[in-house]
């Protein structure tokens, strides 16, 4: 058995690599470095439009839609690099989600008008499935959609909504159907956020940032071209997502790149003359997390190599979500262990690219307190750990 990627995909990630340090914004690689667990919105659309005139921006699309034909493990060469150097690696809702659903069920009409929006990264999108009391339960949403002629009135509110309030459009299930069955009813409908009817309250977070919001939609009208395929379909369109994406929610690339940091802060930072790095109980919790995602690291390639498994898809991907979830907790952790007190500082988002850099306060130090703070909710957005292990009880056990 060879653990080795071959020769052509070394080079590929060299060429990866050459590529991101020439081209990666400082001030986007400074405010990811510093702020790494939620891009600036607009950075990320930035990113998005260099990655585009290089042919990259959508890499897992198909070709015939501004695809890169690289094979899966290309793709994780990409992301890789991308993390490692301090890119935005995931535009999760328009180029993963979205844009998927448009190219596999849109018309012609909504493919040829958002695809292209989407490739060069002109706009940022929101997502809007929660909301208030039906968190990880999207069947029970309440968000109606009422046809009148030939446009939607689109009446409730949706909550956690990240970056709404810079986004220009959204997607958005709704309920077009009540007197069916739950899943029946639900349709899946592009909003223009600045549609008259829209009002966005960001929510301000424990790390002082505020890049989750409410969306309030009051007698909102939606042109009825902008439903995506069927109506009463939304729940198995936003199914056909989860069935495709096993390994993302895993945050490999993120995790990868928040051990390297912690390595890094545990070496700068002194404890009565030491090294935090050279006390053997942190060695020992470092070299534990950095087990389990090895451990983690090649359950993803084994998927992305295409490896036959017995293991129903959904079962996997929800594993890959509980394992990684929780390495976010435990290395973010670790950096606060290795900063020590110097952890309890409270440094503001909107000042951590000016933030003054010096020899008590080096630049590997700046942010990773509200990182560790933002990380506290890995357990719970995206589907909560007890939500993750029902499903793994039912899929992979019939429990």
């Amino acid at each position: 058995m060879d653990f080795h990627f071959d020769a052509s995909l070394d080079e590929f990630r060299r060429e990866v690599r050459g590529f991101v340090a020439d081209n990666l914004p400082a001030h986007i690689a400074a405010r990811q470095r510093h702020k790494s667990f939620a891009p600036d919105d607009l950075h990320t659309a930035e990113w998005q439009a260099i990655l585009h005139r290089r042919g990259w921006s959508v890499p897992a699309w198909p070709v015939e839609h501004g695809g890169t034909g690289w094979s899966p493990l290309q793709q994780f060469v990409f992301n890789d690099e991308c993390a490692a150097l301090d890119a935005p690696v995931f535009p999760w809702g328009p180029r993963d989600m979205v844009g998927p659903i448009l190219y596999t069920f849109g018309s012609e009409a909504l493919k040829a008008r958002f695809l292209p929006m989407i490739r060069e990264g002109r706009h940022y999108w929101c997502q809007g499935f929660s909301e208030p009391g039906s968190g990880s339960d999207l069947a029970s949403l309440r968000t109606t959609a009422l046809r009148q002629g030939d446009r939607y009135i689109v009446n409730g509110q949706k909550i956690w909504t990240s970056g709404a309030a810079v986004a220009r459009f959204g997607f958005f299930l709704v309920k077009t159907d009540t007197r069916c069955k739950p899943q029946q009813g639900i349709s899946f409908l592009i909003i223009d956020m600045n549609s008259p009817g829209v009002t966005v309250r960001p929510i301000p977070q424990i790390d002082g940032d505020d890049h989750l919001c409410e969306v309030f939609l009051d007698n909102v009208e939606v042109p009825a071209e902008h439903l995506i395929g069927e109506e009463g379909k939304g729940w198995t369109y936003a199914k056909h997502l989860l069935d495709h994406e096993r390994t993302g929610s895993a945050y490999i690339f993120w995790n990868k790149r928040e051990l390297a940091k912690a390595r890094e802060i545990a070496r700068g930072e002194y404890r009565d003359g030491v090294a935090v790095i050279d006390s053997e109980p942190f060695r020992a919790r470092l070299a534990r997390a950095e087990a389990r995602l090895i451990a983690l690291e090649w359950s993803v390639l084994r998927i992305l190599a295409d490896e036959q498994s017995h293991w129903h898809p959904t079962a996997l991907a929800s594993c890959l979500k509980v394992r990684g979830a929780q390495l976010q907790q435990e290395i973010t952790a670790l950096q606060q262990e290795a900063m020590g007190v110097k952890a309890l500082r409270y440094m503001a988002p909107r000042d951590l690219a000016d933030f003054p850099v010096s020899a008590l306060w080096p630049d590997y130090l700046v942010g990773k307190t509200s990182v560790a703070l933002v990380a506290r909710a890995a357990t719970l957005y995206g589907g909560t750990l007890q939500i993750q292990r029902g499903i793994i009880a039912r899929a992979a056990f019939g429990i």
